[in-house]
């Protein structure tokens, strides 16, 4: 179907303010945060603005029957691509759906459409004495629709895991249009073992089975304290033993964030006022709860610290905590100054490798950073063994970008070799398909089987998650 005339059905199954074709406006459409989206522009014919299940609905019937491709997109902050049209179609813009339902305080849970920004969810949950646990660092931008179609995580993963644990039931229209709610028509349930677990087949999914329309999350009690700590190392491999023992000690802090040197120095380039440690690692451990077993943790971390750092800092106090953590809030943005020309690239920025594997890993990225003369910045959520790398380039030039495919590569597969995976929670999108069957072995198959069911005519964010080239 010809854009135009693409345009003018959809005029007619939503108001004209609610579907966009101008060039300038497809343009704001065609990029994400990711390096393929730098060097790529994946252009939609027409994006729509639905505001309701039924909207939804409609436009699925009509793209269903003409089989045109639909990709669901939320803030448009992802990092593999995800939400982009790489073939073309309708990009479904449900950021402005951002509609928070209703709190139900007595089940301990919440019912809100997809836009809500992950920030303003828990602001307004505050009031209530309650929160939603998983924090992604993009939380003032990030929607709610946009972590259940990656299974988000972040900072806080080590305690409270991911998104899929609090996900409780959704509203789903599936790509013929047809509307279904998984976890119970009317449930209020909080455990719930009835039927297939479609819930869960649904998150992480990426939208290549269906639209996210409506979301019932669980809620936990908002911890009274919280508390930091820092413990410096000259040595990277103390790092992780640190974290063995004090998870070994029966402590599970709620995030242990690592920096190496190479991100020490970024940090240290960027805000000098911050002034870290000069070091080959730097712990940071957050731990919350009541006010008594914080202090005691605290504490005892500290003592466990000691063993192996050469020197360790423990605080509650609000205004020195945030001073502790802005070293790592600032990591990502840093990153680009190791290099005054150059740029960070997201780009094998999230492999997870298992935590016994975590110091190898970052000495191989350097390795390989040496190997292509590209220098990588890493961080992470040490935690959960899941590492974060930023590759700096100058992005105009192309041998350089030529090289730095070839070092994501090689990261990825050293992930896979060490026994991790590509991903630990930004997702595969459109970047990272192609180690699929490396990662998964036959599974893949089954992959292919549900998709296959759900999305026969293949309209679903095509081009996303799975290999294309056995997809056909």
């Amino acid at each position: 179907m010809q854009s135009e005339q693409l345009v003018r059905e959809l005029k007619k199954i939503l108001s004209p303010d609610k579907v966009l074709y101008e060039k300038l406006d497809l343009l704001s459409y065609s990029y994400d945060s990711s390096f393929k989206a730098r060097n790529n522009r994946y252009i939609p014919d027409a994006v729509v603005l639905p505001t309701s299940t039924q909207e939804v609905s409609e436009v699925m019937k009509f793209a269903y029957k003409h089989e045109i491709p639909v990709t669901p997109r939320g803030a448009g902050s992802g990092e593999t691509c995800g939400a982009l049209a790489v073939k073309g179609g309708i990009v479904m813009d449900l950021a402005a759906w951002d509609t928070i339902e209703e709190v139900d305080t007595e089940n301990m849970q919440v019912q809100l459409r997809p836009g809500v920004v992950h920030a303003k969810l828990n602001e307004h949950l505050a009031q209530y004495g309650l929160f939603f646990p998983p924090d992604p660092g993009s939380s003032k931008m990030c929607t709610v629709g946009g972590m259940v179609a990656n299974n988000s995580s972040g900072l806080r993963a080590v305690k409270y895991g991911t998104t899929e644990q609090y996900v409780l039931g959704l509203e789903v229209v599936l790509p013929d249009g047809k509307v279904i709610t998984t976890g119970g028509v009317k449930s209020r349930a909080i455990k719930n073992v009835s039927g297939m677990n479609l819930t869960k087949l649904f998150i992480g999914s990426e939208g290549t089975l269906g639209v996210v329309t409506k979301i019932r999350l669980r809620l936990w009690p908002k911890p009274k304290a919280r508390g930091i700590l820092m413990a410096v190392y000259d040595d990277l491999e103390n790092a992780p033993k640190t974290v063995l023992d004090v998870y070994k000690s029966g402590i599970l802090p709620s995030g242990i964030e690592i920096l190496d040197s190479s991100a020490i120095k970024a940090v240290n380039e960027y805000k000098p006022e911050i002034n870290l440690p000069d070091a080959e690692a730097i712990l940071l451990f957050e731990l919350d709860g009541n006010p008594a077993s914080v202090e005691w943790e605290g504490n005892e971390v500290a003592r466990i610290a000691k063993n192996r750092a050469i020197k360790v800092e423990w605080s509650t106090d609000p205004k020195r905590m945030a001073e502790l953590w802005q070293g790592r809030s600032v990591t990502a943005t840093a990153a680009a100054r190791v290099r005054p020309d150059g740029s960070r690239v997201f780009a094998g920025e999230d492999i997870s490798v298992p935590l016994n594997k975590v110091t190898e890993s970052l000495r191989r990225i350097k390795e390989i950073g040496k190997k292509y003369g590209i220098g990588v910045v890493n961080y992470g959520h040490i935690g959960d063994g899941n590492v974060h790398t930023a590759p700096v380039i100058n992005p105009e030039d192309s041998a350089e970008v030529e090289l730095a495919n070839k070092l994501v590569d090689e990261i990825h597969r050293t992930a896979i070799e060490l026994g991790g995976s590509t991903t630990g929670e930004h997702g595969i999108g459109a970047v990272r398909s192609q180690y699929a069957r490396e990662e998964h072995g036959e599974a893949l198959d089954v992959m292919y089987i549900i998709k296959k069911a759900l999305d026969p005519k293949g309209i679903m964010n095509p081009g996303k998650l799975l290999p294309e080239r056995e997809e056909q």
